[in-house]
């Protein structure tokens, strides 16, 4: 298809991106927190007439949002019901009885999505190992939909224990509860057929609870894309970074929580592999967050699952878990929309409230009146006020001045500048100290890596971020303003199924295992072939642990049939991970159980390999044609900046810090201790520049 178009819905701008025979038209839209879906259609008329097309020409939309995401931290779903074994009522309440701040008298945790009273229990009992050790309570059942039926639910969860093993039960209660309720009903086996009840009860819970918004919104999407002549089909991008149909993303709502972000780490990822840069930290900032994301050997980083609405941003167990497979990265609440604030000890702070789209930040002119990240970068000269977007926005340097000094300004004795320049290096900080965490957690150095910075605020922080983190090299690649919308349009058709089943090495049986893996294989390839026809790549891994240990480490194992020799090498190909990961193996006498408790098969269609291309560090410097004064950290006052058009630069040529280089969705700022080089394929390289 060659005629492709990308809908990244942020939290302030929705990007759009038009893939025309190679050749990229994009825009970015303020959200539309009414009728999401009309920022859509906006940007579409937009980037159509700047490429002379009807939408009719479309050949495929490929759409990610963070609208599911939003109704679990806003608590913006539907009334739901949850229907559970009899004696887990409260499982999704008492969580794991884990505290993630031991000492902490006041500590908050988030509320269940479902109240108690909206939580039924029906005799009936699977076994660990799939048997049944208590029938299924039909007539309770039966009795529990005409409950259901008259009590106002827009959606119902049903998680009985141990489906994972044995749905049997969960696809009888729905079958019964379907006859007398109309509403949609998730079933905690197809939705996170996997260990650990908590979890899983908690990723059926929260699918039901945005399924019906989600549902809507996505069937008014597709009607409205017809009317306007989009006729073409729509497919999201999911937590892992592939491609469904929007009918299972309508089933299946929760596998979109985090779709925007994996496709900035897919775009980041196709830079690292262009340029053969096996280590790369994705920076993404963009309106209301920024994501940090580790990509290595050309491929971000995945985990099993993730939390959403943390009460505490750092903290790990304060959110509520969702189980299902998603690029892993660490986000916080930096974005060009996040609040500044002093609070109580005479501290800058800022961030997480955003103000979004609606009111915006103050220089908007929208009715907001709080300084946000935006304001700062204003008022210290880094965004021209009649080039913002494109020109699409006018910003008023007067209001977000007084936004600074009204809010935070006369609170700390400080002018407009020096306001702003606080503002900023909190913020600077605290992604830094984001990005650090991130890094220690998975045993890695950062300032190894090369930072490659995108979204629409990430290039006017990205220098002074790698200043902070003694990082040398940073990345911002064409079209880096629309960066999450460009990875849309390279992400593969792909789907990832994940089953529990505790398989102890001592008693390994092939063909079980194979069957286990086949019948895998067959539900990943089936949501791929919704999109493409074209040759799978597969992904098989097991995670695998010593009997008696909390959790699990994967390993990859080869795609092909299993014999019952291969249970050595299974041992093997474990305790070489766990080594990996650990330092060392516990057993090297071989004396522990080993087990495999969770297996996955990944399925994606084959993609072509971008063009390579070898970083050069300049031939040619460029001079400026004009300048304005931008706030330098380094001297701590403005300096006389040099202002350079991305478009007007070629390969090899050398820009000195300090700099500005503009283009329509964004502007990268060169400090003084970098420089900029122009590549062959339009991507600016930011270098250190006792490092060239």
């Amino acid at each position: 298809m060659t005629i492709r178009l990308g809908a990244d819905i942020g939290g302030t701008f929705t990007d759009i991106v038009l893939d025309l025979h190679g050749k990229l038209f994009s825009t970015k839209v303020l959200t539309n927190y009414t009728a999401p879906e009309q920022a859509i259609l906006d940007g579409i008329a937009i980037v159509c007439a700047d490429a002379g097309i009807a939408p009719s020409a479309l050949e495929i939309v490929i759409h990610g949002t963070t609208l599911a995401t939003n109704a679990l931290i806003e608590r913006r779903g539907a009334k739901t019901a949850f229907v559970t074994t009899e004696g887990f009522r409260d499982v999704t309440e008492m969580r794991t009885e884990n505290r993630f701040a031991q000492y902490d008298l006041n500590l908050r945790l988030p509320t269940p999505l479902i109240p108690r009273e909206d939580r039924f229990t029906v005799a009936g009992r699977i076994g660990a190992q799939g048997q049944e050790l208590a029938p299924l309570d039909e007539a309770a059942l039966e009795t529990l939909a005409d409950r259901i039926a008259a009590g106002g639910y827009g959606a119902v969860a049903i998680g009985f224990i141990h489906s994972y093993m044995n749905p049997a039960h969960e696809a009888r209660a729905r079958e019964i509860l379907s006859r007398k309720v109309t509403v949609p009903i998730s079933i905690s086996s197809e939705v996170a057929p996997q260990m650990r009840e908590f979890e899983r009860f908690n990723t059926v819970c929260a699918n039901a609870y945005v399924r019906p918004q989600m549902s809507a919104y996505l069937g008014r999407l597709q009607t409205r894309l017809a009317d306007m002549g989009a006729t073409c089909p729509v497919f999201m991008i999911h937590s892992g970074g592939g491609l469904v149909s929007v009918e299972t993303a309508a089933e299946f709502p929760v596998r979109l929580v985090e779709s925007g972000p994996a496709g900035g780490a897919i775009f980041a990822a196709d830079v690292a592999r262009r340029f053969g840069l096996d280590r790369v930290v994705s920076y993404d900032m963009g309106g209301t967050t920024a994501k940090i994301c580790l990509i290595e050997d050309f491929h971000p980083k995945t985990a099993r699952s993730f939390e959403v609405a943390r009460t505490y941003r750092f903290a790990k167990g304060s959110g509520m878990p969702i189980a299902i497979p998603v690029i892993e990265m660490i986000e916080i609440g930096a974005g060009g929309g996040s609040i500044a604030s002093v609070d109580a000890m005479g501290r800058i702070q800022t961030g997480p409230e955003s103000a979004g789209s609606e009111p915006g930040p103050a220089c908007y002119g929208r009715g907001g009146t709080r300084p946000a990240i935006t304001d700062a970068d204003l008022t210290m000269g880094k965004i021209d006020p009649d080039n913002f977007a494109g020109g699409a926005i006018r910003l008023s340097s007067e209001a977000a001045e007084t936004a600074i000094i009204t809010h935070v300004g006369q609170r700390l004795a400080l002018d407009a500048q020096a306001a702003a320049f606080g503002i900023s290096e909190v913020v600077d900080e605290n992604m830094a100290n984001a990005a650090r965490v991130h890094a220690v957690e998975n045993g890695k150095d950062i300032s190894d890596n090369i930072m490659v910075a995108f979204g629409g605020a990430a290039p006017l922080h990205a220098a002074r971020l790698c200043e902070k983190l003694g990082i040398d090299r940073c990345l911002v690649p064409p079209g880096a303003g629309v960066g999450s919308a460009i990875g849309f349009l390279k992400a593969p058709f792909g789907y990832e199924s994940l089953a529990s089943n505790l398989i102890r090495l001592s008693a390994f049986d092939a063909d079980t295992f194979n069957t286990l893996i086949a019948t895998l294989t067959t539900t990943a390839e089936g949501f791929v072939r919704k999109g493409t026809q074209g040759p799978i790549q597969r992904e098989i891994t097991a995670f695998m642990r010593y009997a008696g240990q909390g959790w699990e480490i994967p390993v990859t194992l080869p795609d092909r049939p299993f014999t019952s020799a291969d249970a050595a090498m299974l041992k093997d190909a474990f305790r070489s991970n766990y080594a990996r990961f650990f330092g060392r193996s516990i057993d090297a006498l071989g004396g522990l159980e080993i087990e495999i408790v969770t297996l996955s098969v990944k399925a994606q269609d084959e993609r072509p390999l971008p063009d390579s291309v070898t970083l050069t560090t300049g031939t040619r410097t460029v001079a400026a044609t004009h300048t304005r004064p931008v706030f330098d950290p380094a001297t701590a006052r403005p300096l006389p900046t040099a202002i350079h058009d991305r478009s007007t630069l070629t390969a090899a040529d050398r820009i000195p810090g300090p700099a500005v280089i503009v283009e329509r969705e964004t502007a990268t700022i060169v400090t003084s201790p970098f420089d900029a080089v122009m590549q062959a394929d339009g991507t600016l390289l930011l270098l250190r520049k006792d490092k060239a």
